[in-house]
């Protein structure tokens, strides 16, 4: 869906602030996920398409169908993001099972509005990036079932749409909606660069008001 120099222009930003900064510039609106939100297995970075899947509350014990499905027939590179109601945060939408198809299939990581679980499994196994709100023992079975695919999702203050482009790091997750992708990487990258030059004039000059002064960015 997107150019290689596309997904490693933003690989290479230095941080998910500056594409938050970008698209609060850009979209105009709140682009980054709930703080919960965060990599529970590792510190690798994620940048890749959104496959969204919703689920809803259920007693029926029924497997996570619309997952299973995308995991298998997403294309390779791409970030399998789950949403739902905030009783979602109480169960594990996502295990070691999952993170073996994933895995399998070469996706680049899965963003939760709800739990994971196994991650002994998956941090000795795989090594695969999940960000999850929460962590739980706790299965969707009997609980919760996938409802549909490729569906917005809303996470938090911020409408995720299948193919908008997540980038996930240690400070965060952000979607970058998918027809603002270019120009947020291109100001991000703006942004990068003259932190870098701020940050060295404040170590050079022993003054942070001078660097403020000079370029406006805090």
């Amino acid at each position: 869906m997107y150019s290689k120099d596309i997904i490693e222009g933003y690989r290479a930003i230095f941080s998910t602030a500056s594409i938050a900064d970008a698209c609060d510039q850009i979209v105009g609106k709140t682009m980054f996920l709930p703080f919960e939100v965060k990599n529970r297995i590792n510190d690798k970075k994620i940048v890749g398409p959104a496959v969204t899947i919703l689920e809803d509350v259920t007693e029926e014990k029924v497997p996570p169908q619309h997952a299973l499905d995308a995991i298998d027939e997403s294309e390779a590179g791409s970030v399998i993001v789950i949403g739902g109601c905030t009783a979602l945060e109480t169960v594990a939408v996502w295990g070691g099972l999952m993170t073996a198809g994933a895995v399998a299939n070469k996706h680049e990581g899965a963003v939760l509005m709800g739990g994971v679980r196994d991650l002994i499994e998956i941090r000795r196994d795989y090594d695969f990036p999940v960000f999850a709100k929460t962590v739980t023992p706790g299965t969707t079975l009997g609980r919760f079932k996938t409802l549909a695919s490729n569906k917005p999702l809303q996470m938090g203050d911020v409408t995720v749409h299948p193919g908008d482009l997540i980038v996930g790091d240690v400070d965060g997750v952000v979607c970058v909606p998918q027809a603002h992708v270019e120009a947020v990487l291109e100001l991000s990258i703006s942004i990068d660069n003259r932190e870098l030059e701020q940050a060295k004039l404040i170590i050079a000059s022993g003054s942070l008001r001078e660097g403020l002064a000079k370029y406006g960015r805090i």
